[in-house]
């Protein structure tokens, strides 16, 4: 005689989650939406962190599914084979979740950075934004400085190896002395001089917030690090300072080992790639007799 057994089947919301936790990005890819309520309840967590590249997810999946984006990396050139290309990074931007977006080594150029400039004015959540190697120049972070007078959640800023010069170091220097929210400011391989040293010490005179500050490779010289060796004197957040691959010579490592006598925030000095000469490490090394909370890296 047959029996029938009743069973507990896992109700649907609870199937839907497991499927969620198994599939990968590259699955959504090649599958079909099955419904509106069944792919809502794993679209969310496998749009979370997403790459766009050349031969990956479709551009119209990730503007479809926008609200879910909480980080996203358009990979190395695939921005230059989108159509409308500005406009899309910045509906993207629009959306209230996203909070990072990284560029790295695409070529967005100043109208790009136009693009993203406008949204940043608008969008409230981003905290990280990767712009690597983009051929932003000086009229490009003048319009992201722009921005940067208005927004209140950008944290982290990454122009690296861009072409933003003394001019568009002017233009970020300026929006620093309002900006009261970004900690961390990386511009190495700028080609900034002096002058761009100048415009960042008179920020760091009166900004509050900046916490890291990567200034390698940029041409400065002993009267840029004299300028900076001034504001460290009063500037009472900056924890790291990175002048790796500079041209400060001793001088310059005289004013920064001043500077430290009295700086009880800064916490790591970096002069790899600068000579320093004799003097300019004595100087340090009597500098550290009365600041034991910095570490310098010095040249070999």
């Amino acid at each position: 005689m047959s029996k029938m057994f009743r069973t507990h089947p896992l109700d649907l919301h609870e199937i839907r989650s497991r499927i969620a936790r198994s599939l990968v990005l590259e699955d959504l890819a090649s599958c079909a939406r099955v419904s509106q309520d069944w792919n809502g309840s794993f679209t969310p967590s496998l749009y979370k962190s997403i790459m766009l590249s050349k031969h990956g997810l479709s551009m119209e999946s990730v503007e479809r599914n926008k609200d879910h984006i909480q980080h996203l990396t358009v990979q190395s050139t695939a921005y230059d084979n989108l159509s409308e290309r500005d406009e899309v990074i910045s509906s993207i931007m629009a959306n209230s979740v996203l909070t990072t977006l990284s560029l790295y080594l695409n070529t967005i150029g100043d109208s790009g950075a136009e693009a993203l400039s406008k949204a940043l004015k608008i969008n409230s959540t981003l905290i990280t934004l990767d712009l690597q190697y983009n051929s932003i120049g000086p009229k490009g972070a003048q319009a992201l400085s722009e921005a940067l007078k208005t927004n209140s959640t950008l944290t982290t800023l990454d122009l690296w190896r861009n072409s933003i010069g003394e001019n568009g170091t002017w233009a970020l220097s300026e929006a620093l002395k309002t900006n009261s929210t970004l900690t961390t400011l990386k511009l190495q391989g700028n080609m900034i001089g002096d002058n761009g040293a100048q415009a960042l010490s008179e920020a760091l005179k009166t900004n509050s917030t900046l916490t890291t500050l990567d200034l390698e490779e940029n041409e400065i010289g002993p009267n840029g690090a004299q300028a900076l060796s001034e504001a460290l004197k009063t500037n009472l957040t900056l924890t790291t300072l990175n002048l790796w691959c500079n041209m400060i010579g001793p001088d310059g490592a005289q004013a920064l080992a001043e500077a430290l006598k009295s700086n009880s925030t800064l916490t790591t000095l970096d002069l790899r790639g600068n000579w320093i000469g004799d003097n300019g490490t004595q100087a340090l090394s009597v500098a550290l007799k009365t600041n034991s909370g910095v570490t310098i890296h010095i040249p070999f």
